[in-house]
Order: C-alpha cells, then sequence, then structure tokens
C-alpha cells in the first residue's frame, strides 16, 4: 500500500467578492507515492502543486476525494488528530519560515515542545539533528546570523526534529544560489537514504527534479497531466508542458524556428539522433557515419544524465548525396530512433 494516496482530490476556493468565480486549485488529482520514494511534483506558477502539498500535510481541507496516508484516511479529521499526524510530516519553505527572536536550537526544538517531548530527551535530538545538518557551531547564533544555505539547514533540521517518514520540500531551494542549492540537494538526498524518509518535492525547476526525484509528476491547471519515472518522463515527454521543463535542462528537438536558422548556417541534411538505454551509443553511431565517408557536423542539443543514465538528443548535418545518405540513415534507423529535419 502507498505511503501517500489521493484518489479524485479537489480543492475549490470560494469567490472572493460578489461576482466573481470561484478558483479551483486542484481539480480531481490521484497520485500514489511508496514509501522511500523521492517524488517530485513540478508545475509552473498557479499549477496547484503547492496547494497540493497543503493537502497532503492537512493545512488546507480537500474540497472533494480521499487522501491516505500510510493507509488513514485524513479527509474529514478532527483538529486533535490533524496536529497528531502533523507531526510525522515534516514541511520546509522557500523563505525558511525560522523564528527571528529564536536561537537556532530553540528553532529546530520548537515541534518537540510543541509535542511535550521531555527535556533530555529534547536536548539530546536537537543535537542530534543539528549535527546531521552541519551546524553544530550555530546552536546559539540566530537567524539573522546565517547564511541562505544555513537557514535551509536549520528549517530542515526542525522539520526532522520529530522523526517524521514524510518530508514536504515546498520550493525549498528556489531562494538559493546554485551551489547552496547543490549543497541542500545533497542533504535532502541523505536523509532518503539515510534516514528512510519519503520526500516530496514542490518545485518548478526541472533541474531540482534531474538531481534528486525518482518520480515526478507535471502539474498544469490543478492536474496532472503526466508522470513517471523520471528517466522516461525526461527522456520521452508527451505533454507540451512537459517538454518545455525538459528543454530547461537539456537541448532536445530544434523548434521549428530553430530548424529554420539551422538550414540556413549549415549545407547537408539535418538529422536528430536520440540517444537512450538500449539505443547504440553516440561513439558508435558517429563511427558508423564517418566509415560511410560522410561529413558530420553537430549543430544541436546534447546528453544529458538522470540518476547515472544517460539520453540525450544529437542533430547533425550530414553533408552527402542522398544516394549516400538514405542507406546510411535506413542502418542507422535500426540502432537509434532519428528524425529527419524538414528541408
Amino acid at each position: 500500500m502507498p505511503l501517500i494516496r489521493l484518489a479524485d482530490v479537489s480543492k475549490v476556493y470560494p469567490p472572493l467578492a460578489r461576482g466573481a468565480s470561484a478558483l479551483t486549485a486542484v481539480d480531481g488529482v490521484s497520485l500514489d507515492i511508496e514509501a522511500g520514494d523521492v517524488y517530485g511534483v513540478i508545475g509552473y506558477s498557479g499549477a496547484g502543486k503547492s496547494t497540493l502539498a497543503r493537502l497532503i500535510n492537512a493545512l488546507e481541507p480537500a474540497t472533494g476525494g480521499s487522501i491516505e496516508i500510510d493507509g488513514r484516511e485524513i479527509v474529514g479529521l478532527p483538529e486533535r488528530e490533524l496536529r497528531r499526524l502533523r507531526l510525522g510530516i515534516g514541511m520546509i519553505f522557500q523563505q525558511f519560515n525560522l523564528f527571528g527572536s529564536k536561537t537556532v536550537e530553540q528553532n529546530v526544538a520548537y515541534p518537540l515542545q510543541v509535542a511535550g517531548t521531555p527535556r533530555a530527551e529534547l536536548r539530546a535530538r536537537v543535537d542530534e539533528m543539528l549535527r546531521f545538518v552541519g551546524l553544530s557551531d550555530k546552536a546559539r547564533s540566530h537567524p539573522e546570523q546565517l547564511s541562505g544555505g544555513q537557514k535551509q539547514r536549520v528549517g530542515i533540521a526542525r522539520a526532522l526534529a520529530a522523526s517524521p517518514r514524510i518530508l514536504l520540500a515546498d520550493e525549498a531551494t528556489s531562494a538559493l544560489d546554485p551551489d547552496t542549492t547543490g549543497e541542500v540537494l545533497a542533504l535532502l538526498r541523505r536523509i532518503n537514504e539515510e534516514l528512510g524518509v519519503t520526500i516530496v518535492v514542490i518545485t518548478h525547476e526541472m533541474d531540482v527534479v534531474q538531481q534528486l526525484a525518482t518520480k515526478v509528476a507535471v502539474m498544469e491547471a490543478g492536474r496532472i497531466v503526466e508522470r513517471g519515472p523520471v528517466f522516461d518522463v525526461f527522456s520521452a515527454p508527451r505533454e507540451a508542458v512537459t517538454r518545455r521543463f525538459v528543454s530547461t535542462v537539456v537541448r532536445t528537438v530544434p523548434s521549428r524556428e530553430e530548424a529554420a536558422v539551422l538550414r540556413a548556417r549549415h549545407s547537408g541534411r539535418l538529422v536528430t539522433l536520440s540517444f537512450s538505454d538500449g539505443s547504440a551509443s553516440q561513439g558508435e553511431v558517429f563511427a558508423e557515419i564517418a566509415q560511410a565517408g560522410v561529413p558530420l557536423e553537430l549543430v544541436y542539443g546534447g546528453i544529458t544524465d538522470v540518476r547515472g543514465r544517460a539520453f540525450g538528443h544529437l542533430t547533425v548535418a550530414l553533408d552527402a548525396s542522398d544516394a549516400v545518405i538514405d542507406p546510411l540513415l535506413a542502418r542507422l534507423g535500426a540502432r537509434v530512433a532519428l528524425t529527419e529535419v524538414p528541408r
């Protein structure tokens, strides 16, 4: 049974003013998240992804549908039960949400105090979490004395203090520079691998999904339009919105406008070669082209890596007669997916 199960979940906000329309933020979403997953939920602003996170930890009540956490229905639970449920679901935010008047250790201790944790146990747990995130030396500092990355690590330590099984990361790296983002993503990987925490990553950044997630759901207008293992979605995106996200981390197939520019710049025929698991490698394909005596120029695309598996699309210009290129493409088509850019 999935650790998190959403079935036909919706969230509708009533009109803010007379004559205005209701806002459907989440529209009939069904999603299973297994224990141990790092599940990315990606979408542009307004897609409904952050609302979905707030439904999972019951900060927002669902308008319709079913939400189960570890087999237990949470829609309609009384507030006392919801507070107990939230102790098992940590959450980190884009803006950190730390108490400025409290020290680092006091921020981390806060959820344990709310839960009534005995003082000795609380002290030991706070020390353990600060060691885990590498901030033992900042225990008595205040948030204003920390960098953005350090603030986010405090937020992570606080979210983990009550030993949750689930961690919701809502745009957790959006306010960070690239180097600090990499450090936070590495820490989240450790949390998943060493502590076994299931992580739901809410983001608009495809490179975050690429580096961290094992599975991904793409949201648009409150609905999930595509989902699956990250490698599968990256290497063969079906929906236009997914292709736009993938194109931010790897150049895929040239658009019509880009193809026109490439044709103007390069002689010969333009062919896009798609590499993935089970296909011939780039080196093998290029060697066969060279053996055929066909001049080759790489003009567009790239190869990327998703959790140790390479894929990509390379558009090449082949400068030879059709009598030479046609049989070459027939042979290559048996070894790798290819598409000729229309002349």
